[in-house]
């Protein structure tokens, strides 16, 4: 790939990537990292892609599992199940106020593994299975996780967006 190309690609695609990379990453020196990875793989296994219309899809699996490599270096994904379990469950709000990036910004205050399986789980659309299978856990872990994401998301809204109302 020319390096004009090369620059255009990156143009192009880096925004996208890097706000899923800061899905995933708190740190900005991890999403850099990641992003750069990402790109190395991107640029040195273009001809690996079988379909051109998927290269976005194809950067961002890429970037993902960057990101997830990041992860399992540092996550021990079981550490806050037993947390989450002594968590009283909020009752439910209708939420009509919340906007995405809201909800982008309560994911950063998560712990890294809840916020992974969200990710990977809600926004990406892997299946439990398939989760287990990139992250080395099992099911139940994953099932467990995203609904520890869920619990800590709706006490976050309710004690960020309700409590301010009282």
């Amino acid at each position: 790939m020319h390096r004009d190309a090369q620059r255009q690609v990156y143009e192009l695609m880096a925004p996208k990537l890097y706000r899923t990379c800061k899905r995933y990453l708190k740190k900005e020196e991890e999403v850099e990292e990641a992003l750069a990875d990402a790109f190395y793989t991107i640029f040195t296994k273009i001809d690996q892609l079988k379909e051109s219309k998927a290269f976005e899809g194809w950067c961002r699996t890429i970037t993902v599992n960057q990101c997830l490599l990041s992860i399992r270096k540092n996550v021990n994904f079981n550490m806050y199940i037993d947390d989450v379990k002594a968590l009283s469950q909020p009752a439910a709000a209708e939420v009509t106020d919340l906007e995405e990036e809201d909800l982008l910004q309560l994911l950063t205050l998560i712990p890294e593994g809840c916020r992974t399986i969200f990710n990977l789980f809600v926004i990406e659309g892997y299946a439990h299975k398939e989760i287990a299978e990139m992250l080395s856990i099992s099911e139940g872990t994953s099932k467990s996780q995203l609904n520890a994401s869920k619990v800590k998301l709706r006490e976050l809204v309710n004690q960020l967006y309700y409590q301010k109302a009282k």
